[in-house]
Formats: C-alpha cells, structure tokens, sequence
C-alpha cells in the first residue's frame, strides 16, 4: 500500500494520536477524512489544517451514517474515553458511557465503513487497543474492560474479513503525553472518596494514577505507527508501540 494515496478516515482527530496521525498522512499525500466529537473540535482542526477534510461525527449516534457516502480505503478507530475507578464502586453509568464510545462507537462506525470495504473486497481497519487491552491493573479496570473487548472483536474480524480481502489490526500503545491518560488518571476523584467501599485503598489508586502519567512518551512516535500501519502491505494482529512495551512491564 505503500506509496499509493487512500482515503482514510480517522475518528477522534480532534486531539492525540488522532490529530496528529491525520496531519502526518495528509503530509504524505493521503486524502483524510478527521473527524471530531463536536463542532468546536472540527472548526479548529479545519482552520489548522485546511489541507484535511474535516468533519463532525459522534460515533455514539446517527451522525455514523454520514461515512457510508464515502468510499474509505482505510479507517483508523481513533476515537475512545477513558475512565477510572475500583470495580466495586465505579458508577455504573460511568461504565455504560464508556462502552458506548470505546466498544459500541466503534464497532458502529466500522460496520458502516465496511459494507464498501466488502463491496470492493479491499480495505483495512486499524483499531486503537491499549497496552490495557492485555493487561488490567487496579483503578484502571473500567478502561480495561473496553479495550479487552475491542481485542476481541479485532482478533475476530481479522480472521472473518481476511478471505474478503479486508485486513484488520490492532494497535496497543503505552503511556503517552496526550493529556489522555492525565484526565483518565483524574477522572475517577470525580466521585471517588473516604466513604466508597474502597475508600481505604486511595493512597494505592493515586500511586497507580501518578506511575501511569509519569514519564510518558512522545505521541508522534504513535502517529508514525499509523501511518506505518496504513500504508503497510501486511500487518500482524498486535503491534505494540513502544515495541518493547510487554518486557518493560514483565508480560514476557
């Protein structure tokens, strides 16, 4: 694929990795569809890049169908949330919204995108995974459980649309200076407190949060991933980035 211009659409692309792997690939001279959770979003990135074609959609609505009137070559499951929080207390509507963006989300844009992928038997979905799509660790189990889903549904449609000459993978980054992991890191002190029935366990929760957000990575080194990952004649299942991110925290 490699030196050939697609149209690639990437959700999310209002900030992070999104933002980032959109400018890069439109660099390199790929037609890219950015789109962006809300108006604000979209006006910025359009004013900033008017070399991308930006557009507003909400992957947890019917602002979905808007991609079937494009012919995508390869789309970029960018957008997700992200929340925190000890499984015995996180609200559970919490968890609900979660689902709804990083699982739901986006298997609903995917199924969109792929009914002209199958129609012309080509094509290639990359889906944002995590390093916690293979691992779970205490105050992160909500995030967890969304990523272990889309390794499920990733791993599946891999082998389910590789005979229709579709090819799907994963992505699975470690922490990385987005300003993501910092507001998922805080985003369960919104309602976490002394009185939660691990209320005792705080101090361990706020070490894990300030362990994940310490030192993290250049996000461009992710971008360039993606950009690899679409412009890639084959992919694997996983690609992990760093690449070494399993041994630095002892998954091998």
């Amino acid at each position: 694929m490699r030196g050939v211009s697609k149209t690639v659409l990437i959700t999310g692309a209002g900030s992070g990795f999104g933002r980032l792997a959109a400018l890069a690939l439109a660099e390199r001279g790929h037609h890219v569809i950015a789109t962006t959770e809300t108006d604000e979003q979209a006006t910025a990135l359009a004013a900033e890049a008017p070399q991308l074609q930006v557009e507003r959609i909400d992957i947890t609505t019917s602002d979905v169908a808007k991609v079937l009137a494009w012919d995508i070559d390869v789309l970029i499951n960018n957008a997700g949330a992200g929340e925190t929080g000890p499984i015995a207390d996180v609200p559970i509507n919490r968890v609900r919204h979660l689902f709804e963006v990083n699982v739901f989300g986006t298997l609903s844009v995917t199924q969109a995108v792929l009914k002209g992928m199958v129609a012309k038997k080509s094509g290639r979905v990359i889906i944002m995974s995590s390093i916690a799509g293979v691992l779970s660790a205490p105050a992160f189990g909500p995030y967890s459980m969304t990523k272990h889903a889309l390794e499920a549904m990733g791993k599946a449609m891999r082998a389910e649309l590789a005979p229709l000459g579709i090819d799907v993978t994963l992505i699975n980054p470690g922490p990385y200076l987005t300003g993501f992991n910092d507001r998922m890191a805080d985003s369960m002190w919104e309602w976490f407190g002394d009185q939660s029935l691990n209320g005792a366990e705080a101090d361990l929760f706020r070490m894990i949060g300030d362990f994940v957000t310490t030192d993290q990575r250049d996000p461009a080194d992710v971008a360039q991933r993606l950009v690899e990952l679409t412009e890639a004649d084959t992919t694997t299942e996983n690609n992990f980035v760093p690449v070494d991110i399993r041994a630095q925290l002892g998954l091998e």
